[in-house]
């Protein structure tokens, strides 16, 4: 079976030194913040281009304490994507603000800046994209929509490790950018972690005094603080791997850019298009179809696994209900969550897994063609 993400393929290759790492990490006992956090912190901010970045638990904190950073409080909306997973509403609904569902584009699956400009009221008070798959969220057309109407922009960078438009590391455009480290991730932690990047130093203070118990020193508590700060041994995976992104990135677009030349000419399929100036990461490998069951189900029978980012949009989720949306209210986001499927795509994917790919998916879209003539 061609597995659509194997995590045991990249830690045979980094084992050597993983372990000599988290030996040394040990010896330490350096578990909560310390050393090896430190070093991964400069080493990230200065890979994305960040004047900041503070280590935390998880992409979640790092949405939920930009929001608190960026003076969002109980009572005010954030506009942002329902095409998304749920954490990036979680953190709007931690700080007790309500979450404004605007449609996306559905050539670039993020926030339709157009729509975000309608969306505006008296009581917005942030701009939430999600730079969905690693796909750029149009961050030109929602920075200038931020700007006009002097709303900070957080942007939802969980996926895009290594993603850049016009050569700028996205999640670097806004006040914050965050960004998770989930093991699935292109970069990814032995676990939960995640880090916000700033070049305001004012957002940046705050956050590390808050994933810290609120401490400007210690047992000096200036505020309601959170235990939200990242684990050593993150740190020290995180500091390992960090140097192997840019090669990973690279394999992930050449085995993006075979199946879009492998696919490109079939009518079943729509896929995400590179826009001009970006810089897909392929984090995953969306292939939108309306027969997905049946795709997924032939590509099962031939030794293909598939997954499904992600089947239920956020405004159809029953934690959402009491917005009152109903199917039919964001229209691109809905058809994209029905119709996504998701391939392999991994850096340690052989040639001859993503061959065995393509022939199936192909083998499908001829089966398809015979039963609709």
């Amino acid at each position: 079976m061609v597995p659509w993400l194997d995590l045991t393929r990249q830690y045979q290759q980094l084992r050597g030194e993983l372990t000599r790492t988290l030996d040394d990490l040990m010896s330490r006992s350096s578990f909560i913040l310390g050393p090896y956090v430190d070093t991964f912190e400069a080493d990230f901010a200065r890979f994305v281009g960040s004047k900041h970045c503070i280590g935390l638990n998880s992409g979640t904190s790092a949405l939920h304490l930009a929001l608190l950073a960026c003076g969002v409080e109980r009572g005010d909306e954030v506009i942002t994507t329902p095409a998304t997973w749920i954490s990036t509403c979680w953190a709007i609904s931690y700080v007790g603000a309500k979450p404004v569902f605007v449609d996306i584009d559905p050539q670039t699956c993020g926030l339709d800046a157009d729509r975000v400009e309608h969306a505006i009221t008296s009581r917005t008070r942030a701009i939430l994209p999600v730079h969905l798959y690693g796909q750029a969220a149009d961050i030109a057309g929602l920075c200038s929509v931020a700007v006009r109407h002097d709303l900070p922009l957080i942007e939802d960078a969980c996926q895009a490790h290594a993603a850049t438009f016009a050569g700028k590391h996205l999640g670097t455009f806004g006040a914050a950018g965050c960004f998770s480290f989930y093991p699935g991730k292109n970069l990814g932690a032995f676990g939960e972690a995640g880090a916000l990047v700033t070049d305001d130093d004012a957002i940046a203070r705050r956050v590390r005094q808050l994933r810290d118990h609120a401490q400007a020193a210690r047992h000096h508590h200036v505020e309601i603080g959170y235990n939200m700060r990242m684990e050593g041994v993150q740190g020290a995976v995180l500091g390992v791997k960090l140097p192997h992104l840019g090669a990973w990135t690279e394999r992930r677009r050449a085995i993006g850019a075979r199946y879009d030349a492998a696919f490109g000419d079939l009518s079943q399929f729509r896929l995400m298009r590179e826009p001009r100036g970006v810089r897909f990461n392929r984090h995953i490998y969306p292939l939108c179809c309306d027969n997905r069951e049946s795709l997924r189900d032939e590509l099962t029978r031939r030794d293909v696994q598939t997954a499904v980012h992600y089947p239920t949009p956020v405004h159809l989720q029953p934690a959402y209900q009491y917005l009152g949306h109903r199917p039919g209210d964001f229209p691109h986001a809905e058809k994209l969550c029905a119709t996504q499927v998701t391939l392999p795509m991994f850096p340690e994917l052989s040639d001859a897994e993503v061959t065995q790919t393509i022939d199936a998916v192909r083998a499908w879209a001829k089966l398809h063609d015979r039963a609709a003539a």
